[in-house]
Order: structure tokens, then C-alpha cells, then sequence
């Protein structure tokens, strides 16, 4: 999933709004963050396959090490520890952790088989929402939604960049998905892994500063 992913991390500013929004979207992308490093590294593998799923033309030939669910509760632990080092909140760590382990729930719905259990000779699962493009739209658009409605429940702008700041996340966010959908495939897996990257990272920070422009509402 894209949008799916950052629909929990909106939401999760309704169950605690005292943690940034870009440390929400951090955590529910973090297998995403680690995966294009290692892919560049030639440690996991992904090919330009058109067809592999009517949704999109990558097929994922190994993730064991960001996308296992072994590896991705290993890293939900790590970023939930860390945040609890550092703010001593259990509560917001067990969301944080929470929302790194989602990541890989909603690949698990939207992926064919390939999502495996855990590092070497694995099972690998997957129900395969990505075989059907309208059910995909309509799954992760319901999500999404979702997801921002309850972030403007929880918070408010107290500035422009809070309020034109979301709006132009939001909207970023959705075109970038279109795209992806409506767009030729990438030229290659190196060029996958960069965008993923560096957009993803882009993302993150815009994130961040928006919510700094953004409080919560009492309640």
C-alpha cells in the first residue's frame, strides 16, 4: 500500500496527539525506508515485471530483512525502545511500534504471496488486493480519508502553513498516488529504490513541520 500507510499515521494523532505527525509517518514507513538501501546494496531484490499485479508493475523478489514480519516486529520494537528512551511515554512507544508493524498488515492485504514470515526459506503470504485496481482505489481512498479526518479532529492549524500545509500534504500525497497508477512504469529498480528514498524521506519532513504549525484540540 501507499496511502493506506499514511492514513494510520494521520490517525494516530487522534489516539495521541503529542507525538509528531512526521515520527507517525516515519514509523508507518519505516520498512519502506530501510528497503531501498538494501536494495541498492544488491541484499534484497526487486524487477520491473508489467502484469505481476494489475496494480502495479513491481514484483518483489526478496525483502526478508525489511519486509518480514520477523524483521518488521524486530524494527517496531527498536523505533517503539527508542522512543521510549527518549520520552520515557510507554504509551505513545507501544503506538509508535504498533504503527512500524501495520506496514506490514497492510502489504500482508495488498500484496500477492511474496510477504514472508521471516528471513531465509520462508512462507511467503499475501492476499493480492493488488489484483484488482478498483477495489484497490476504493480500499486504500476509504483509508486515507479516513486517516485525515481524524487528524483534523485531533488537531487544528494555528498558523497558514498549518492549514495551506496539510491541504498541499494531502493533495501531494493523492497526486503522487494517481501517478502511480495512471504512470508508465520505472525505468528501473535503482530508480524505484532512489524515489522511494528520497520522496518518502521528503514526505516525512514535510510532515514534521506541518504538524509543528498545527495543536492539538483539547477533549
Amino acid at each position: 500500500m501507499f496511502l493506506g500507510h499514511f492514513a494510520l499515521a494521520f490517525a494516530a494523532k487522534k489516539a495521541d496527539p503529542k507525538v509528531s505527525l512526521g515520527t507517525y509517518f516515519l514509523a508507518a514507513q519505516l520498512p519502506d525506508m530501510l528497503w531501498p538501501g538494501l536494495v541498492l546494496a544488491g541484499v534484497e531484490h526487486v524487477s520491473i515485471a508489467r502484469g505481476d499485479t494489475a496494480f502495479t508493475p513491481l514484483r518483489f523478489d526478496s525483502y526478508p530483512f525489511s519486509h518480514s514480519l520477523l524483521a518488521v516486529a524486530l524494527w517496531a520494537s527498536l523505533m517503539g525502545g527508542l522512543h521510549y528512551a527518549s520520552k520515557h511515554r510507554p504509551s505513545a512507544a507501544v503506538l509508535i511500534g504498533l504503527l512500524v508493524l501495520s506496514h506490514w498488515i497492510l502489504d500482508f492485504v495488498s500484496h500477492r504471496p511474496d510477504m514472508p514470515l521471516f528471513p531465509g526459506p520462508s512462507p511467503r503470504l499475501g492476499l493480492g488486493l493488488w489484483n484488482s485496481v478498483p477495489a484497490t482505489l476504493v480500499v486504500e481512498s476509504v483509508l486515507f480519508l479516513g486517516g485525515v479526518a481524524l487528524y483534523l479532529t485531533a488537531t487544528r492549524a494555528r498558523d497558514r502553513v498549518g492549514s495551506y500545509g496539510l491541504a498541499a500534504l494531502v493533495g501531494f500525497l493523492g497526486t503522487v498516488y494517481v501517478a502511480n497508477v495512471v504512470g508508465s512504469p520505472p525505468p528501473s529498480a535503482e530508480a524505484v529504490a532512489f524515489v522511494c528514498l528520497f520522496g518518502v524521506g521528503l514526505i516525512i519532513a514535510a510532515a514534521a513541520r506541518v504538524d509543528r504549525h498545527r495543536v492539538a484540540i483539547a477533549g
